[in-house]
């Protein structure tokens, strides 16, 4: 039975992809939910990975209050904020600026010991085309790679810093894009190091997934960057196979809720010239582990 096709009774669920990926009917967020229907929406997540709600109208509270059902809010140290809400990170590219933020695959926050559970994104003001975003499913890449690979990755564990990406970014936004790419400014947080295992079990599936990415991920504990490099690079191009993806086009009011700690995503480029302004909510989730005795497949 696959169970991306099991009967809900509160919300519908209409997968848009094989891979992952399923848009949620029957919802309006601006409202309160009951248990039941909280607990589907939790259920479609868990086995979809990624989920979206099209045609929503909520405030800023509103947004907060849905994604604290799932856990506690992360202030972002880099991403500039919704005033009056520090929880809400401003993700916003500007019609003169070139870079966009996100445009390579990643999982947000893995340089935190206790990366995200999940970060729910909600479209404020779209260009006229483009701006889509990809989401990728690492139970799939870890299950589609060798049984050899698989043995030597289960006992690695991965280094994770910021302080690459976001001190240096921060410094290149002042001097080519200015206020906006959105406005990336740099942080003590920077400078933290976390270290998680390369294979993670997901602590509500019991499923393994892939837990690298290009962005965080910088080398293996114990070896250096060289030494790294090569096995890396395969990892992040594995990552990026197309059948583990799905594409979602985003409309007036559309959010995307996804699950970082068994899913990558990527913001496409593509939209020069127009504005793409998204409000976006980080859920912090529980420090990665390793469970040999776990691997809980979908059926």
């Amino acid at each position: 039975m696959n169970h991306r096709n099991a009967e809900y009774r509160y919300i519908s669920v209409s997968p848009i992809a094989g891979a992952l990926g399923a848009e949620i009917g029957g919802v309006n967020l601006a409202e309160s939910l009951s248990s039941e229907v909280l607990s589907e929406i939790r259920r479609a997540y868990l086995e979809n990975l990624v989920i979206f709600f099209r045609d929503q109208d909520i405030t800023p509270d509103q947004q907060k209050s849905f994604a604290r059902h799932f856990g506690e809010l992360h202030i972002n140290d880099f991403i500039p904020k919704l005033a009056g809400h520090d929880e809400i990170q401003i993700i916003a590219k500007e019609p003169h600026q070139k870079k966009n933020a996100g445009s390579t695959w990643h999982s947000d926050v893995t340089y935190k010991r206790k990366p995200a559970l999940g970060s729910m994104l909600y479209a404020k003001e779209l260009p006229p085309f483009g701006g889509d975003t990809m989401f990728a499913n690492m139970y799939l890449a870890y299950e589609t790679l060798s049984d050899g690979m698989k043995s030597m990755l289960q006992g690695l564990r991965a280094e994770h810093s910021a302080a690459e990406n976001f001190a240096r970014r921060a410094e290149e936004a002042k001097k080519t894009d200015g206020p906006g790419l959105g406005g990336f400014q740099y942080s003590e947080a920077a400078e933290q190091l976390a270290t998680h295992p390369v294979i993670r079990t997901h602590p509500e599936s019991g499923r393994h997934a892939l837990f690298v990415n290009s962005v965080f991920t910088k080398k293996f504990e114990g070896m250096t960057e060289a030494e790294s490099a090569p096995i890396l690079s395969f990892l992040f191009d594995h990552i990026a196979r197309p059948e583990f993806s799905c594409r979602f086009r985003w409309s007036d009011g559309a959010i995307a809720f996804w699950d970082n700690r068994c899913a990558q995503h990527l913001a496409l480029n593509d939209y020069h010239g127009h504005r793409r302004f998204m409000n976006r909510v980080t859920i912090l989730g529980d420090e990665p582990f390793m469970d040999l005795s776990r691997n809980t497949k979908a059926a």
